[in-house]
Order: structure tokens, then sequence, then C-alpha cells
């Protein structure tokens, strides 16, 4: 595994024990040479429960590196998918909170007037 690598599951949190590796056989067109070898690589990260399989190249080695880097991608995305959606709850919560402007208020107060008046304008008429 490379310095990058490292460094980037490293910066996501992954810890190598949490990631399962297994090398199966491979799938596919390839004749005798795939139905032999153990060449495609199955990660699975145990927390998440992502899964990443590889078989794009002949060598075991290869797809490792190619499997390594595709689950490292996979749990940056989810990651940044998750600090996302607290921004955005975090956004939700200020604009829900803040005061209206003087403005607003002052157009709400003219709606509520005119709805108001289309009510009182279904009214019965007074006898006095």
């Amino acid at each position: 595994m490379n310095d990058e690598l490292a460094r980037r599951l490293a910066a996501v949190g992954v810890q190598l024990a949490d990631v399962e590796e297994r090398f199966v056989r491979g799938s596919g067109p390839g004749g005798q040479k795939i139905n032999k070898t153990s060449s495609t690589v199955w990660l699975r990260h145990r927390p998440t429960g992502l899964e990443v399989r590889c078989q794009r190249e002949r060598s075991q080695t290869a797809n490792r590196e190619l499997a390594w880097l595709e689950l490292c991608t996979k749990l940056e995305a989810l990651r940044s998918a998750a600090a996302a959606a607290r921004q955005d709850e975090q956004q939700r919560r200020l604009r829900q909170t803040r005061q209206k402007s003087r403005t607003q208020k002052f157009r709400m107060v003219a709606a509520k007037r005119r709805r108001a008046g289309l009510k009182a304008s279904r009214s019965r008429p007074h006898d006095e």
C-alpha cells in the first residue's frame, strides 16, 4: 500500500483491522486463467458494511491496489455526504429560528389583513 493511500485512509479514519480482505476466483471471460487463479480482490469495511470487489486486471497486486483505492473513494464520499447532511440540518435550523425582517413582517401582516377581509365578507349581513 502506497503512502498516499495510507494518508487518505487515515484522513477518513479507517483502521486496517476494520477491513476484511479476501482473494477469490474471478468470473466472466478469461478461460482457464480466470478459473484457476484467485486474482479478484474483495474488501469489506466492517463498521460501514461497504464492499468492494475488483478484477479489472490480471494481476492480483494491481487488483488489490485498485480495490483499496475504490474503497477509500467510497468511504470519502460517504463521509462527505454525512458532513453535507449535518450542515444542511444546521442551516435548516437556523432558517427556522431566525427573526423575520421588517419587510417580511410588514408583508405577513398585510396578507393576514387581506385574508381577514375575505373571511369577513363571507359572513351574513348584520341586522341593525
